[in-house]
């Protein structure tokens, strides 16, 4: 069991937060050790084995699904706060981070499951970018159905092809997010030259904090299984019952699509493209709480 050692934590003082700092049991001065302060022992899962683990923005070196540490002495019946956060890889294409936020009273034993989904919906993932090959982004568009009434939107949407694609297929207007800044430039060279700009929006942020997603009536999706279930309790809280969902490779785990259509590449390579259609019932089944 370790102790955790200069790392700043907080204790709670109604009207504000008094930072102290972490030290080990050995090197605690005697005056601290005369104001009989007491120990939290912590116990945190993470999702792996080899998950990194930060404590207040500083890494920790523990290896293992769970993790132990004590605090060093605390002053008894003071409540403090403590911020964990993990960071893995589920795959070679994604990172997913996940925070905690724990408050406790000196002397308690003090659990951080971060094995488990947040339930505030603060998991975060982040793609490595690959480009869907043109071939496959017509046949997306086709089994979209694309009309001049349909309204696109594509989180991480790299360069820009599926949205322009969207748009000379017929939409009347389509939004791309990304989160990393060279993709947004390369998408709004991609948009200009299309000659698109009046109807194209680029935007660089996190797609996972869009609030607009009611005006879509076509997702299209190439970030992993991992994001497409950090994404779905909002599309399906935000969208209109009939909008559709397009996915590239990737399925949504219990949320079966209403087709799956199989093709080989010019690249003679297999691929899969998924489609699901908005339904009062899914709304019900997958929705996150609506936004206050």
């Amino acid at each position: 069991m370790d102790t955790l050692a200069s790392l700043p934590f907080r204790a709670l003082l109604g009207a504000g937060l008094l930072a102290m700092a972490f030290a080990a049991p050995a090197t605690i001065p005697r005056a601290s050790a005369q104001a009989q302060g007491v120990k939290s022992k912590i116990k945190v899962t993470v999702p792996q084995e080899n998950a990194e683990l930060l404590i207040e923005n500083k890494a920790t070196k523990t290896m293992g699904l769970t993790r132990e540490y004590d605090t060093p002495a605390l002053e008894a019946g003071k409540r403090y706060e403590y911020t964990f956060l993990a960071r893995w890889r589920p795959n070679t294409y994604t990172v997913m981070t996940r925070p905690r936020t724990v408050q406790f009273t000196a002397g308690e034993d003090v659990v951080v499951d971060l094995a488990k989904d947040s339930a505030d919906g603060k998991d975060r993932a982040e793609i490595r970018y690959l480009p869907t090959p043109e071939d496959i982004v017509d046949e997306m568009i086709k089994l979209a159905k694309i009309t001049k009434d349909d309204v696109v939107f594509e989180p991480g949407c790299g360069d820009a092809r599926v949205v322009v694609a969207a748009v000379k297929a017929g939409a009347k207007k389509a939004v791309g997010i990304d989160l990393e800044k060279d993709r947004v430039k390369d998408a709004k060279a991609t948009v200009k030259a299309a000659g698109l700009v009046d109807k194209i929006d680029i935007r660089e942020g996190d797609a996972l904090d869009v609030k607009d997603y009611a005006d879509a009536t076509v997702i299209m999706l190439y970030m992993g299984e991992e994001f497409n279930l950090l994404i779905r309790p909002t599309l399906l809280r935000d969208l209109k019952v009939g909008a559709r969902i397009v996915s590239h490779r990737f399925p949504m785990k219990d949320w079966k699509p209403d087709d799956t259509k199989k093709i080989v590449g010019q690249d003679g390579m297999d691929y899969e493209i998924h489609i699901w259609k908005v339904t009062e019932d899914a709304k019900k089944k997958y929705a996150a709480p609506e936004k206050k």
